[in-house]
């Protein structure tokens, strides 16, 4: 799901480079979302070549502090 894989990337250093076609298709559904900023292969062809996310957006950010648990 885009939000795990959202919650995995949290802490990573950027830019990211990731490859696996599954890791790729939820970085596609988070950059139409807002959530991050990336390049990304075509939709349609999502192994072509790997994807390169540059950020998490201050959007995404927000959603994983709404899905954070209370101190």
């Amino acid at each position: 799901m885009p939000m795990d894989f959202l919650r995995r990337i949290e802490d990573a250093s950027f830019p990211l480079v990731i490859a696996d076609e599954k890791d790729v298709r939820s970085a596609i559904v988070l950059e139409a979302a807002g959530m991050i900023k990336a390049q990304l292969p075509n939709p349609e062809r999502p192994d072509a070549r790997p994807a390169v996310i540059f950020a998490i957006t201050p959007l995404g950010r927000r959603r994983l502090n709404e899905g954070a648990a209370p101190p």
